[in-house]
């Protein structure tokens, strides 16, 4: 995965463009198939064990069409899967399973089939890129990219939009910028113009969709992921999920422990956390990446002109920030203001192998900031376009938002009294004057109309599973993912020394990726937990 994509998998975790997605009829043949027997929590939302064709409630007995579906592969819409091998199919899920004779969603999947020979070919592994909101449709394929020979003989990679993004039955609540993760600035004005932004777009979503915005939970969700297995012919499914998609694997883990065969967890979050305390958490760490910048930026200044010393670079930051409130930053045909200019560096951070072009990106900032003339470079201008370009005729980050807002929304419920926000920002302030403002913004669900309809799933269990898990991670941080390894008591815990997240795809460390991939190969997990070299 690139800097660039990596720096757009979110608004908080993910906005992503991992994939993008596509489906057209035709090409391959559909996967030869047996009867699936349905497990009843898909229709009852019981947790619990699969049930067997016996013992099937009523409620599940109608999902059955859905199950017994024949996936009909074609090429992908968009051609650089189309060139990468990798093909695409539709499948028809229930937007609301209690009620499965009612209106429905169209997902896409995508399939990167086993290189081996069926001898070799050990079933699927479905994945998730991370969010809410990624696009799924092109992980196999950066998936396939970092196998061993010996897995990628043995799994069909599986790839999918969850519901309502990308191509399967995208949401587009009309949202034309992004107003949650901006910052809230230094004066009640900017606060203010914030949090009636965020409750804004919680308007405009529920003035289009209405009562619909309650079925895009990660429950539904993982109803869905068990579909896609029964639909693909499969008794078990493996996983592969980073960042949200380790939460949403632990969800399914726990509602269909049955039908769990290797389990990975890459970038995990705490699931008790998962929601607004999450996304604060993320403020501290953040923090931390840009003290770490510092530190690599003063010895170099020479060549970036932050400042001789690691608390002067730090000073010149903070006041790059302070200076976008009084007059905003022109670079290229955008403005970035106080309230714009944390989510490029919130994104900037992410990678410690990326510090040159963080640091050269400042310098491109404070000289605009001086009044020269600045263009954006590539990944910057990225950044630019999700922040400011969103309608449907754009980048169509607008449509992924509204996505990541109604899954959020839809398992979470955060304050909806804005004076919460303004004490949470000014508390965080004093040490965390860049990022406090922006990880304790006013959340958009807590204006949402449409609550939660199923409560939280409690992840508690003792399935087998591999965790990898960096110590510097700004999205999910480390502590996050110790509260992921308590709570997947059968866990095993990589630990990877660097400031990243979604190690395995994203990051070149070689004990890692071993790691992964002789757990998919052979299903051993390790004795003990450990610790891997930085390189």
């Amino acid at each position: 995965m690139s800097p660039t994509t990596r720096a757009l998998t979110a608004v908080g975790l993910a906005l992503t463009a991992v994939g993008v997605s596509g489906w057209a009829t035709g090409g391959d043949s559909p996967v030869t198939q047996e009867t699936v027997t349905v497990s009843a929590e898909a229709g009852t939302g019981a947790e619990g064990a699969a049930a067997t064709a016996s013992s099937r409630s009523p409620a599940a007995k109608g999902l059955d069409r859905f199950y017994r579906q024949r996936p009909d592969w074609g090429p992908c819409k968009d051609p650089a899967l189309a060139e990468s091998g990798t093909r695409c199919a539709k499948v028809t899920v229930p937007l609301d399973y209690a009620a499965p004779k009612g209106p429905t969603v169209s997902l896409t999947i995508s399939r990167l089939k086993a290189t081996g020979p069926k001898s070799e070919r050990r079933g699927i592994l479905q994945t998730n890129p991370g969010g809410p909101g990624g696009h799924g449709l092109g992980m196999p394929a950066q998936l396939r990219a970092k196998m061993t020979p010996g897995v990628a003989a043995a799994y069909d990679v599986i790839g999918m939009d969850t519901r309502g993004l990308g191509e399967s039955s995208p949401l587009d609540c009309g949202l034309d910028s992004l107003s949650w993760f901006r910052g809230a600035g230094f004066d009640r004005a900017s606060f203010d113009r914030v949090a009636k932004k965020s409750a804004d777009d919680a308007r405009k979503c529920d003035a289009k969709y209405g009562d619909r915005l309650a079925h895009y939970s990660t429950r539904n969700i993982a109803r869905d992921v068990d579909v896609v297995r029964g639909a693909l012919g499969e008794r078990r499914t493996s996983w592969f999920g980073q960042s949200y998609g380790t939460y949403l694997g632990a969800v399914y883990a726990q509602m269909f422990p049955a039908r769990v065969d290797r389990l990975v967890l890459d970038s995990a979050m705490n699931p008790r956390d998962y929601g607004l305390t999450m996304f604060q958490a993320m403020g501290p760490a953040n923090e931390k990446a840009l003290d770490d910048l510092a530190r690599w930026a003063a010895p170099r200044d020479g060549t970036y002109r932050l400042g001789k010393t690691p608390a002067a670079v730090r000073a010149t930051v903070e006041g790059l920030v302070r200076k976008a409130a009084k007059q905003p930053i022109q670079v290229g045909g955008d403005r970035l203001d106080h309230e714009s200019l944390p989510f490029v560096l919130y994104f900037l951070g992410t990678d410690d192998v990326d510090n040159a072009e963080y640091a050269g990106t400042l310098r491109l900032l404070v000289d605009a900031a001086e009044g020269r003339q600045a263009e954006p470079s590539k990944r910057l201008a990225g950044l630019l376009d999700a922040m400011f370009r969103t309608g449907p005729d754009q980048t169509g980050t607008g449509r992924d938002y509204a996505s990541t807002l109604a899954i959020l929304c839809a398992d979470s419920t955060a304050p909806g009294d804005a004076e919460w926000y303004r004490r949470a920002i000014e508390k965080a302030r004093p040490k965390q004057p860049v990022f406090g403002p922006f990880h304790n913004a006013p959340m958009p669900c807590g204006w949402w109309k449409q609550k939660p309809r199923e409560p939280r799933t409690e992840i508690d269990n003792a399935l087998p599973a591999l965790q990898i898990q960096a110590t510097g991670d700004t999205r999910t941080t480390y502590e996050q993912g110790l509260g992921m390894h308590k709570a997947m008591r059968g866990s095993k815990l990589v630990t990877v020394p660097v400031r990243t997240h979604a190690v395995f795809v994203g990051y070149a460390n070689a004990c890692a990726d071993k790691a992964v991939n002789d757990y998919l190969l052979t299903g051993e997990l390790p004795k003990e937990d450990y610790t891997c070299p930085r390189g």
